[in-house]
């Protein structure tokens, strides 16, 4: 390996370098995000699912007093 070779690896190395410096950043912020889209959209089927079971548990609770008579 000759002179020209070795400069010709040396600055194909520092612009990988460079790009991995510049779109480090930007993979790391989209990876953030779809973690956060994951957290909100789970909690926002926490929080219908929590909405539909008090109404469900109502419902039970007043057929079972329409079924339960004195005999």
């Amino acid at each position: 390996m000759d002179a020209t070779q070795l400069q010709g690896l040396i600055g194909t190395l520092a612009v990988l370098g460079l790009l991995a410096l510049v779109v480090l950043p930007a993979i790391i912020g989209v990876v953030h995000d779809r973690r956060i889209d994951r957290q909100l959209q789970r909690a926002s089927q926490d929080r219908r699912a929590s909405q539909e079971r008090p109404a469900t548990q109502e419902r039970q609770v007043a057929a079972s007093h329409r079924v339960a008579r004195p005999a």
